[in-house]
């Protein structure tokens, strides 16, 4: 085989190889993007996607540098996980004394080093990486308070209007120093349309108390706890 078609299947593998950690890290970043999106968080399923997708290029432009010149692979990365910090400031909003956001922009950076792992080719190392970030996002508040003593109240708000309610709703939870662990707006032409949820409370706090303050709100038809 001469040394045109032995660059040539080289120029072939090194393309496949490509193309796979391009589509695991957007399978693997889409995963954990679409949790965040499905709670509106300001980064969503894009952001994700594209901080994955960014993460194994700058790993494999690292490693071909230093397959044709010579230098150090980890040099590009190094500098990405710097520059990430940005990004996830981004993300991060102060409402008073609460600081909203440092979940998503740590999870920017796991992301982060997800992808690094697939531009790396230590596939199952980001696979089980994703499965970990994924469950400690979706499951790591009912451990946090049982550790802090108190409760959980998931709650069905159906309204006819569910997002001019929303505002009202932050008042009346943060009266009763309610901690909002999740709340979103749900529009489905198959059921009416409501505010799912999730918040924290003290064992103190009169949970029925809450649930007559919010049925009292002038476009809320029901308020059932899931």
């Amino acid at each position: 085989m001469s040394i045109f078609m032995q660059i040539q299947n080289l120029l072939a593998i090194t393309e496949v190889e490509t193309f796979i950690k391009l589509v695991l890290i957007v399978i693997l970043s889409g995963i954990v993007g679409y949790e965040r999106e499905s709670w509106n968080k300001p980064a969503g399923f894009r952001t994700h996607v594209l901080v994955g997708i960014s993460a194994v290029l700058v790993m494999i432009c690292g490693q071909y540098l230093s397959e044709k010149s010579g230098a150090d692979p980890t040099r590009i990365p190094a500098q990405l996980l710097s520059g990430i910090g940005f990004l996830g400031a981004g993300t991060i909003l102060r409402d008073g004394f609460n600081v909203k956001g440092l979940t998503t922009a740590a999870g920017l950076l796991a992301i982060t080093c997800i992808g690094l792992f697939v531009g790396a080719g230590y596939y199952l190392g980001a696979i089980i990486a994703t499965a970990v970030v994924y469950v400690v996002l979706s499951y790591s508040h009912i451990l946090s308070t049982k550790l802090e003593h108190s409760d959980i109240l998931d709650l069905k708000v159906t309204a006819s209007s569910p997002k001019e309610i929303v505002k009202e709703v932050n008042g009346i939870l943060k009266n009763y120093n309610v901690e909002i662990i999740r709340l979103k707006v749900i529009e489905d032409e198959d059921v009416p349309d409501y505010v799912r949820i999730i918040m924290k409370y003290r064992e103190s706090t009169d949970k029925n108390e809450i649930l007559s303050k919010l049925i009292e709100i002038e476009k809320v038809k029901e308020v059932v706890e899931e």
